[in-house]
């Protein structure tokens, strides 16, 4: 009974967020079984130019050893990635995953000056700033402890971030980038002689909108944002529809 709850659970999930955050797991895993090396699998524009490009992608799965910190960044990079997905890009998975390669590529940039390892938390961040953008009146709760709006959720993560030891400016690079997606694609277009400067090439729209839609589909209710018993409604906003 449990797994088939599990499994209709991931076949539920929307496609982009099923195969990245899939990705995450087996590699992590693959670390865990000794299968392969964190050294294999971080970024490295020298290696990279000598042929291992398969490190422009590792860069982005490898959460490190499994632990706390691990199931922490897992669940949230599943959450926000499946809500978004759900939400304001949903029937659009085109666009998410323009969303994917538009930051993904802002990070690799980015990680050449600042000798940045792994770029997957940062990705993590990147998700839930736009996330949190696009729910400016959804209330939350943190443990328990704090009660905010859905917009100060990155910089909440950043202070939780400080007790883990984790460098901050990882996450401040994560906040950057959503934020300029956020501005590109929710900003500028509407301002007086804006335009769509991110536009999805007809190919990704062939090959992921055009997916027929699982009769049993479910979405991901929002009544819980953040696991955790986050998500008290007081004046929620639903996410921008494009």
């Amino acid at each position: 009974m449990a797994y088939q709850t599990l499994r209709n659970e991931y076949m539920n999930t929307p496609p982009i967020t099923r195969i990245y955050t899939t990705a995450c797991v087996i590699t992590t895993l693959a670390v865990q079984l000794d299968l392969a090396s964190p050294f294999q699998l971080y970024f490295n524009p020298i290696l990279i130019l000598k042929g291992q490009i398969w490190r422009l992608i590792t860069t982005f799965l490898f959460f490190g050893s499994f632990g706390f910190n691990f199931f922490f960044t897992m669940i949230f990079t599943y959450k926000y990635c499946r809500m978004l997905e759900e939400g304001s890009f949903r029937n659009r998975s085109s666009d998410f995953l323009l969303m994917f390669l538009f930051g993904g590529t802002l990070m690799i940039i980015f990680a050449f000056f600042a000798n940045l390892l792994y770029l997957g938390h940062a990705f993590t961040i990147m998700l839930v700033y736009i996330w949190s953008r696009r729910n400016l009146y959804l209330r939350m709760n943190f443990f328990g402890v704090l009660n905010f709006y859905a917009p100060y959720l990155p910089w909440v993560l950043v202070a939780f971030s400080v007790l883990l030891g984790n460098a901050v400016y990882v996450d401040l690079m994560g906040m950057t980038v959503g934020h300029l997606y956020y501005f590109l694609e929710d900003v500028f277009p509407k301002q007086r002689g804006g335009f769509r400067i991110l536009k999805t090439p007809t190919i990704l729209k062939v090959l992921f909108d055009e997916m027929p839609e699982n009769s049993d589909y479910q979405r991901l209710p929002e009544d819980n944002p953040g696991g955790f018993d986050w998500g008290n409604q007081d004046n929620q906003q639903n996410e921008n529809n494009h």
